[in-house]
């Protein structure tokens, strides 16, 4: 591994090493998107190409397709996996109860279907994103583009009745357009600060005529992989009600790129 890295590359590259060690062979993977799924493709790819494990990975977005087809993985479509034995996938923000806010890389839609249509959803994160209630980052909502800005006026109408502390919101813009998803679809962030109430909220939100999907995966996640920069993990498991520690060693993986033939 590069010695440069900084300290958040570490610690997500920390959680991601734990995490393919979930993977057994014969599996059908949820690959999420995002920097810190990268890292987990990454090591993924590794497995695959010093143990000789046999995966079949089903990614989140077309760059994570991109890259897992660079590093040797096979991808297949979900609907020809039908269904998956885990998911890895980062997150943006998790509160105590594994509820997480998703949506940060624009692929929340794909990444919500993948992760439901798994046995297992496992994490992996950083410390900052570790928050007692949700809400600081930015809620993305994936909107069609037909009449968005009707739809984002009905959200900001309904905001009104929910329990967050702020209601801006603002579409996610790509240069002087806005971002498109892989789905062709447009991304609403809200600016809540707070959310009190997160199934209520996701609930209403769904109901706006427009809404394809929130960022709000509640009751999806069974574990997170909390990644520290000096090699510490933290690992909650929501379904045993359990916090275990462990710790790798950078030391082991300086030539994770090299490997690969990067």
């Amino acid at each position: 591994m590069p010695a440069d890295l900084s300290p958040i590359d570490k610690a997500k590259f920390a959680a991601a090493r734990r995490a393919v060690d979930h993977v057994q062979d014969g599996m059908r993977l949820g690959l999420g998107t995002g920097s810190t799924a990268a890292w987990m493709v990454r090591c993924l790819a590794r497995r695959v190409h010093e143990e000789g494990l046999r995966v079949t990975g089903v990614p989140t977005s077309a760059r994570t397709a991109e890259l897992a087809r660079e590093l040797g993985i096979p991808v297949v479509g979900l609907d020809e996996a039908k269904w998956l034995d885990l998911t890895i996938d980062g997150a943006d923000e998790f509160d105590p109860q594994l509820t997480l806010i998703k949506g940060g890389g624009a692929a929340l839609l794909q990444e919500k279907i993948v992760a439901t249509a798994s046995d297992q959803m496992i994490v992996i994160t950083d410390a900052a994103k570790a928050v007692a209630q949700l809400g600081a980052f930015p809620l993305p909502v994936e909107v069609v583009p037909f009449g968005w800005q009707t739809t984002k006026a009905l959200i900001e109408e309904t905001l009104v009745s929910m329990d967050v502390l702020g209601r801006d919101t603002s579409v996610r813009m790509n240069g002087a357009h806005p971002l498109v998803t892989d789905e062709g679809n447009y991304i609403i962030d809200l600016h809540l600060r707070r959310i009190g109430n997160p199934r209520q909220l996701a609930l209403v939100m769904n109901q706006i005529p427009g809404v394809v999907e929130t960022g709000l995966f509640i009751d999806i996640c069974d574990m997170v992989i909390i990644g520290h920069g000096d090699g510490r993990l933290e690992i909650r498991d929501v379904n045993q009600g359990t916090v275990e520690h462990d710790h790798i060693d950078f030391a082991e993986d300086r030539n994770i790129f090299a490997d690969l033939g990067e």
